[in-house]
């Protein structure tokens, strides 16, 4: 008998349609990215962040602004450019004439959900200093160590095109974004829709939450029991060896990756409604999780070959594990 993440005679509290009704209420302002919306929750209730790499004017600041706002979360945005300081990022101590010492005012990171806009535009040292906020929710200050406002979701987000004046985000960064996304141009039909909403849409500023944070909380708890079949995890693991495997990639997925991945599936099932992970989960969401994660070859680059190919090129060629019948 298989062994999973939860017993099966514990109860699995669904949250009914409320994230659905969250995605609904994101489409009254965005059109045509529902599936982009998924992944947003998915990494949000997996406990992870976002990665957005696309062209200006596509819609990636609307796109966070309305999830907060559906989410009643508090929101800050730091627009990153190269004379940033980490201390214009983290906060900073300031000497108070009052209390005859210094006192710790933080910086915009503290919020529930913050969108770091063209990352890549400054120094390494600023990158480096979203590192800890990232992966241990927490800033450290002079010795002092300040937990960040729960849920903490960070959307950040780069240009893909304009190199000049940016710094590419270290391998250990990039690894500390669970997913990283990109959500194209709209067809001609939806583009049609964002013209007619521009005159008598809705707007933003008209959005209502209809969520919480303390809502956000229970899913992430509540993703954690999603259940996930030994042969899901052997399937994880094969994906995750065979890139470190694959003659095109130098530097293949990390264990952490592995344990991304597992968290999004979860996370992601969530969203679908389910309390269980199918094979199905794995292979849509491979390409978003695992991706940025791999370092190629020179010569793979030389002959336009992606992370993305690799990963297309490893599902195809992996078995996919046929699940026990579910009572």
């Amino acid at each position: 008998m298989s062994t999973t993440v939860r017993a099966e005679t514990e109860p699995f509290r669904k949250p009914d349609q409320q994230i659905q009704q969250v995605i609904d209420n994101m489409e009254k302002v965005i059109v045509g990215k529902r599936s982009v919306i998924e992944l947003c929750l998915t990494g949000l209730i997996a406990r992870g962040h976002v990665l957005l790499e696309d062209v200006p004017g596509v819609g990636k600041t609307l796109l966070v602004r309305s999830l907060a706002k559906s989410l009643a979360c508090q929101f800050k945005r730091i627009q990153f450019t190269p004379d940033l300081l980490p201390s214009d990022v983290t906060g900073t101590a300031i000497y108070n004439q009052r209390i005859n010492d210094f006192e710790f005012r933080p910086g915009p990171v503290f919020t529930q959900i913050l969108l770091a806009d063209e990352i890549n535009r400054t120094s390494p040292k600023t990158q480096a200093s979203l590192l800890e906020a990232l992966e241990e929710k927490s800033v450290t200050a002079d010795g002092v160590t300040y937990p960040l406002p729960t849920p903490f979701f960070v959307l950040a987000t780069q240009n893909p095109i304009e190199y000049e004046g940016t710094f590419s985000l270290p391998e250990a960064q990039l690894d500390r974004f669970l997913m990283k996304l990109s959500m194209g141009y709209p067809t001609p039909e939806e583009e049609i829709q964002v013209l007619r909403r521009g005159t008598t849409g809705a707007t933003i500023d008209q959005l209502t939450p209809v969520a919480s944070p303390e809502d956000i909380l229970f899913w992430q708890h509540e993703a954690m029991s999603v259940l996930v079949d030994d042969s899901l995890y052997a399937y994880v693991v094969q994906i995750v060896n065979q890139t470190r495997h694959h003659p095109h990639v130098y530097l293949g997925v990390s264990t952490r990756g592995a344990v991304a991945m597992t968290k999004a599936v979860q996370a992601y099932a969530l969203v679908q409604g389910r309390d269980y992970v199918i094979p199905d989960d794995v292979k849509l969401l491979s390409p978003w999780v695992l991706s940025h994660r791999i370092i190629m070859e020179t010569d793979a680059t030389y002959q336009n070959i992606t992370p993305h190919n690799i990963i297309q090129d490893i599902l195809a060629n992996t078995p996919v594990p046929v699940l026990p019948q579910r009572r």
